[in-house]
């Protein structure tokens, strides 16, 4: 008996080619306004932070020449009618965007969603007639303030309201950050330290939850004994078993990561998980290779050493940021091979206002997942999840029914959420959710304008 043998794989004809790119930290020097800056400074947690870029004053400082008067007035024009986000970008994370002229930093996945644009957003359909500022009704399930039970075993506990920077396309719009022409914040009315022991008083008292995700806001704006405080009374509760950090910052601000304070807290903390048989894992949220650089890699592998279980990403699916085949990939072997982050999740932006310019519609998000299977570990081959409102993550191939043509998918649960626990209904009840208006074909745009108009 022979074996046939088969040629080797042509690596050019595969949809995507694997080639491993070594991370690089861009040299902030070359923007105008951070010549001087040395690396000790760049590397301080306290500097990034004082550094921040929180207006358009302060961008044209850093800038200097670089950009043009026409980006200014796109900018100015969309922070006061559309933007539902203060600006708030750390040297950081504004170094990795592309500034070699206005074009390419108009162009760049990176400022698309942190420094949008008015000519970003659509002009037919800036917002889904059934967008809303708290899109996945969190608020309605807090079961105390700031602590969503949405699901049965896990809650989200929203420490805080803050974060080191600011993303357009933030769920928690309504809450999070300083209010803007287009949206008056909503406040928290309980103090925190109040509110933090209302939180473990309820996890005490609830034995059915056994995972908290502890976000806000970011974690790295809540002071770090507070927030060591806080997990270490979590560690107290016997029922909880999984703890997630949640923190875009390890990205945006690795330098507040790598503070020894900080790693010697986590250190602390990994080691009474460890005794308790819990575990602890941090959550962040890179939506583009180019936002990883070696000094996330550091704070990653920093965490990581500390003894917690694991780094895992959870990014949002955007059009103009990620939504191709090859930017997904890239993002994840980024995040696997060259800063140790498991790729977890990537959520479809939710239906916040004004975000339909960063909207995928279901079946593209399908397509997406489709395209990217078989080029990465099982392991880690991330999952695209559609967040529906008042049900939850479903994988993107979960609904229940579609219709493409008004855009409008049909998706099922198998739990109640607290709103829900004497509704009968609520276990066989279809829960909509809607794609943007301009991926529908004509037909469906039509009754989307006839029924708008008739509402």
């Amino acid at each position: 008996m022979t074996t046939a043998l088969r040629p080797e794989p042509d690596a050019t004809r595969q949809p995507y080619v694997y080639r491993r790119r070594p991370l690089e930290e861009p040299d902030w020097r070359r923007l105008p306004g951070w010549r001087d800056v040395t690396t000790p400074e760049w590397e301080s947690a306290q500097w990034q932070r004082a550094h921040c870029v929180k207006n358009i004053r302060q961008l044209r400082r850093v800038m200097g020449d670089l950009l043009g008067e026409s980006f200014y007035a796109d900018l100015e024009r969309d922070q006061a009618a559309r933007a539902t986000m203060s600006m708030l970008v750390t040297p950081q994370m504004l170094n990795t965007m592309d500034v070699s002229s206005t074009e390419a930093f108009h162009a760049d996945p990176v400022r698309r969603y942190m420094i949008p644009v008015l000519s970003d957003r659509r002009t037919d359909w800036p917002s889904h007639p059934y967008a809303t500022r708290d899109s996945l009704h969190e608020a309605e399930m807090w079961a105390v303030e700031g602590l969503t039970h949405r699901y049965p075993t896990k809650v989200l506990a929203e420490l805080l309201p803050t974060c080191p920077q600011y993303c357009g396309h933030c769920t928690r719009m309504d809450l999070v950050g300083n209010s803007t022409p287009a949206v008056d914040k909503h406040k928290f009315t309980v103090k925190a330290p109040d509110r933090h022991e209302a939180m473990l008083d309820y996890l005490r008292r609830t034995p059915g939850v056994r995972d908290v995700v502890v976000s806000g806001g970011d974690v790295a704006n809540l002071p770090w004994p507070r927030l060591e405080s806080f997990v270490d009374a979590l560690l107290d509760i016997d029922n909880i078993r999984d703890i997630r950090l949640a923190t875009k910052a390890l990205m945006g601000l690795p330098q507040h990561w790598l503070q020894d304070e900080v790693r010697a807290g986590m250190e602390r903390l990994a080691a009474k998980a460890h005794e308790r048989g819990a575990q602890i894992a941090v959550h962040t949220h890179v939506n583009a290779a180019a936002s990883l650089t070696p000094l996330v890699a550091r704070a990653a592998r920093a965490m990581l050493d500390t003894g917690i279980r694991d780094v895992r990403n959870q990014g949002v699916l955007l059009r103009g940021v990620n939504a191709t085949p090859d930017a997904l990939l890239d993002l994840s072997f980024a995040l696997l091979d060259e800063a140790g982050i498991l790729p977890y999740y990537l959520y479809m932006c939710d239906m916040i206002p004004h975000s339909e310019h960063w909207r995928v519609a279901v079946w593209e998000a399908q397509e997406l997942q489709h395209a990217i299977m078989g080029y990465l570990p099982g392991f880690a081959t991330p999952r695209i999840v559609c967040d529906v409102p008042y049900v939850g993550k479903r994988w993107v191939h979960q609904l229940a029914d579609y219709d493409r043509e008004r855009g409008i998918s049909y998706w099922t649960k198998n739990y109640r959420t607290g709103l829900e626990a004497a509704d009968p209904d609520a276990l066989t009840r279809r829960y909509e959710y809607y794609d943007p208006i301009h991926t529908l074909p004509e037909a469906g745009r039509t009754w989307w304008r006839t029924s708008s108009t008739a509402a």
